[in-house]
């Protein structure tokens, strides 16, 4: 294979070009009605169209969520596999939110779908569970590296039950979340402008400066708008290393659809209130 460009230092471009906003792509029912679409096939695509129409142009990354579109079946994935082909063509990343996580073979099978220039759901970047080990991740790990892409590690989420796994402590009094922020600095040393491995850390968690969230790499912190964080919260949660973070905001954008301009004037706000918060 030819050598490519790294996600890392694609996403810093984009980010600095665009600035650090990511979109969701969330075709849930109560979406789509709200969106005056009918939860079938035809609002789904309806809907996925309309959000990269609107926004392909103007932020760095779209992050569809793919248990949205596999709900519909094979139907469902044909509109996830044209919307993640449509973003690409208009020049916005995406990162494909499916959280695969297995072991082995199974594993190296989830990473070939979305990370496999030769899948029709080729993505630029897939979220990923670390929590069969993060060894267990070492086929995506491997096939990222080779094709371009990025992985984005289950680390510090922004659900409540999260805790009850990564602030568990191991025998060496590490917690499992800084484990798995220790992996991904291991994975991105060296990188410039920044590695390909990210972490997911929710931007409602408020204070983690325990935590060595300096991992050299990106880090996608959900909880923005309709969770209750907002943009003036994430130096105080990221400290040094807000610049590296790819704030999230599905609801808070999506909910002023249909109408293209809404959506823009929505995804705009977003971008220059994230902006003037981290000094990007």
């Amino acid at each position: 294979m030819s050598p490519v460009t790294p996600f890392g230092t694609r996403l810093r471009a984009a980010m600095d070009a665009r600035g650090p906003l990511c979109v969701g792509i969330d075709p849930h029912a109560a979406l789509l009605a709200s969106w005056g679409l009918d939860d079938d096939i035809a609002g789904l695509e309806r809907f996925s169209r309309t959000v990269v129409e609107a926004l392909a142009d103007q932020v760095a990354v779209f992050k569809p969520q793919a248990a949205f579109f596999e709900r519909f079946g094979s139907r469902g994935v044909a509109v996830l596999e044209r919307t993640v082909a449509d973003a690409r063509a208009a020049g916005t990343l995406v990162l494909m939110d499916a959280k695969r996580g297995d072991i082995g073979s199974t594993m190296a099978a989830y990473a070939s779908a979305f990370l496999d220039p030769a899948s029709p759901l080729f993505s630029d970047a897939l979220t990923v569970s670390p929590y069969l080990g993060y060894g267990s991740l070492k086929p995506a790990v491997e096939l990222a590296r080779e094709s371009g892409a990025g992985l984005f590690v289950l680390a510090l989420t922004s659900n409540p039950e999260g805790a009850e796994v990564q602030r568990a402590v191991r025998e060496d009094g590490r917690t499992i979340g800084a484990t798995m922020l220790a992996h991904l600095a291991e994975e991105n040393a060296g990188a410039a402008p920044m590695g390909s491995f990210g972490a997911v850390v929710g931007a409602t968690l408020g204070d983690l400066s325990s935590f060595d969230l300096d991992i050299n790499g990106p880090l996608l912190a959900p909880g923005i708008g309709a969770q209750g964080a907002t943009a003036a919260d994430l130096p105080a949660v990221f400290g040094k290393a807000v610049g590296n973070v790819v704030p999230n905001v599905s609801r808070g954008v999506l909910k002023h659809g249909p109408d293209v301009s809404a959506l823009r004037d929505a995804s705009r706000r977003f971008a220059d209130e994230i902006r003037a918060a981290v000094g990007a």
